[in-house]
């Protein structure tokens, strides 16, 4: 069976790996994307429909003319600090666009989806690692508007037989391996890819003491005091997808279920920065600030769950995750534009 997917988000950063790792396992892939974030040329060769999901006549239209299997949902706005600032942004995009895919589905006959969530539904954690029994009580916007879509469904997989799965991750980093696809957020706001842009500078001339870079907070309760995270591949979230797609087209539906993606070890922000000096060979400095709000000292993944009933096995390490994105980040065009 050749299945027939449709990828929301699918111009995005992860979307779009996710629709090259369909698109080369044989699978025919159609990209929904409003462009907002994403970029028309990381679609690839799958077929990209321009559209936003806050108009349910939009996705309502390409659903019921279009014949797929399964909805892999990646649209989203993702950054935790602007949620702060602009909730009804997160609203609008995260809960009604969500809202209105999910009554757009209902309306075509469809009923799987891969959901792409995170762990910011969960909030300060109580334990670490976090596993999927953990309390959701999130402390911002972002968070509360992935869990509200998460609610609601959970609701149509009890009412209307839907078939969910909910992917939490941790923290998504690297690049497509062979260097077709990277990250390309504006503003960006992730370590690794300003690290290495960090690197990229010096590279061509720069001043390594006339670093941007920003190491936030140094007296955690951690190890060298810089918080911890559990870095994940992207490429290895798409392997989740893929194992969450075929569990979907094996089962009958009617059922939610979230699993944890991320490696079950945390790297401190000073590990992440040394990994990325190993990959570039360059001195990439950094300027100590104070914490930002709301920063745990450590967010590490339980995800046994996803090992056991998706047989999911993160294969990347951070130097692999470091040496992928350096690949993307040398690229002739990234230095001919930077």
């Amino acid at each position: 069976m050749t299945p027939r997917v449709l990828v929301t988000g699918g111009a995005g950063y992860i979307g779009s790996h996710m629709a090259l790792q369909l698109r080369e396992a044989g699978a025919h892939v159609t990209v929904f994307d409003n462009l907002s974030t994403g970029h028309r040329d990381a679609a690839g060769g799958c077929e990209l429909i321009e559209g936003d999901l806050r108009d349910l006549t939009s996705i309502s239209r390409v659903l019921s003319k279009g014949s797929f299997d399964v909805v892999m949902h990646f649209a989203a706005s993702c950054y935790v600090g602007e949620s702060m600032a602009a909730p009804e942004k997160y609203f609008l995009n995260n809960v009604v666009g969500s809202a209105n895919l999910l009554a757009a589905m209902r309306s075509a006959g469809l009923t799987r989806l891969v959901f792409s969530s995170t762990c910011a539904t969960y909030g300060e954690p109580r334990q670490v690692p976090i596993d999927e029994g953990h309390p959701q009580e999130p402390v911002n916007p972002y968070g509360l508007s992935k869990l509200t879509a998460e609610k609601m469904m959970r609701e149509y997989a009890r009412a209307y037989g839907f078939g969910v799965v909910s992917l939490r991750y941790f923290n998504a980093a690297g690049c497509d391996p062979a260097g077709r696809l990277g990250e390309r957020h504006d503003p960006e706001t992730h370590l690794i890819p300003l690290a290495l842009m960090e690197a990229a500078r010096v590279s061509r001339g720069g001043k390594p003491d006339e670093t941007a870079l920003q190491l936030f907070g140094t007296d955690f309760d951690t190890p060298d005091g810089s918080c911890v995270r559990d870095y994940v591949h992207v490429n290895d979230l798409c392997d989740a997808h893929r194992a969450a797609m075929q569990r979907l087209l094996g089962s009958a539906g009617g059922a939610f279920e979230a699993f944890n993606l991320g490696t079950g070890s945390g790297s401190s922000v000073k590990q992440v920065i040394e990994a990325c000096r190993r990959a570039t060979g360059i001195d990439i400095r950094y300027r100590n600030a104070g914490r930002r709000p709301g920063d745990p000292a450590r967010l590490v993944a339980d995800a046994k769950l996803a090992r056991s009933a998706l047989a999911w096995q993160p294969k990347f390490s951070l130097d692999d995750i470091v040496a992928t994105a350096w690949r993307w980040f040398a690229r002739p065009a990234a230095k001919a534009s930077g």
